[in-house]
């Protein structure tokens, strides 16, 4: 067998605390963990919703491959004209076609030149019911994928647990893994299921870790307490790098193991923002 390919995907990235907690370890955990290729979800990257021009390059910067988003995507204007000329940022694919950008693309490792394709797919559950089918949408993509066994990464952004397991169960033997995200809570039950396909329901998120899901607890709590309006903001604080590392093997596509990573600070930057 072929040398296994090493991917390290990172979980959704929360606002200026993610981005500090980036720049700080994802080169290092690229070296020390030989990884030949890395994905990270950006969609809460710009200040808690969507993703920029600048934080995007940030991303990039830090050591990402390939950037995955979900349902903040549009948030920011200025993410219409980045997703149409950035081909390593995509959207989920089962937005209507014409909207701006790509929900999949293949890409290639810098060390090996091994193809790796990448699917980005949102959930219907609790999400947006009018975007098609990610189970179609799926089907759809498989048929443009290269005939060959490639090592193929799907990030599905969902809020129900049972969609994200039931997707999996589908694609098992077609995709090398299927990483959940959007919750921004890690799940413990990573595993390869019976027909070789990596699976998590969800990585997890890169932000403060006393926060609620990234935000600033006060902020949260008034809401859930009084039923009013409040403006959340992104948390800063100690921060929580959440990721997993996936081995595969190159000439078939299967993946050989799933494993949970995951870093934590004791300080980060301490003003908020963007």
């Amino acid at each position: 067998m072929a040398e296994p390919v090493r991917i390290l995907f990172v979980g959704d990235v929360v606002g200026r605390t993610g981005r500090h907690l980036l720049n700080t370890h994802l080169h290092r955990l690229k070296k020390e963990l030989a990884c030949d290729f890395a994905i990270v979800n950006g969609e809460n990257a710009a200040g808690g919703l969507g993703i920029t021009e600048r934080t995007a390059q940030e991303i990039f910067e830090a050591g990402a491959d390939c950037i995955t988003t979900g349902n903040h995507i549009w948030h920011h204007k200025e993410a219409i004209a980045l997703l149409s000329r950035e081909n390593r940022i995509l959207r989920p694919a089962n937005f209507p076609p014409e909207v701006p950008g790509s929900g999949w693309g293949v890409y290639q490792t810098a060390s090996r030149r091994l193809p790796i394709a990448v699917l980005n797919l949102m959930g219907q559950i609790f999400m947006n019911p009018i975007l098609d089918s990610p189970f179609h949408t799926f089907d759809r993509i498989r048929t443009f994928l290269p005939e060959s066994p490639i090592v193929t990464i799907v990030d599905f952004h969902a809020e129900a647990t049972s969609e994200k397991q039931a997707f999996a169960y589908y694609v098992d033997g077609r995709v090398t893994a299927v990483i959940g995200t959007h919750t921004h809570v890690p799940t413990c039950d990573e595993r390869i299921l019976s027909k070789g396909t990596a699976f998590i329901t969800d990585v997890g998120m890169t932000g403060a870790l006393d926060s609620v899901i990234g935000m600033r607890v006060n902020e949260v709590l008034y809401q859930f307490l009084t039923k009013m309006p409040s403006k959340f903001e992104v948390a800063s604080g100690p921060g929580i790098l959440s990721a997993v590392l996936l081995r595969a093997d190159p000439d078939t596509g299967e993946a050989l193991s799933i494993e949970r990573i995951c870093v934590k600070e004791h300080s980060a930057p301490t003003e908020n923002g963007a």
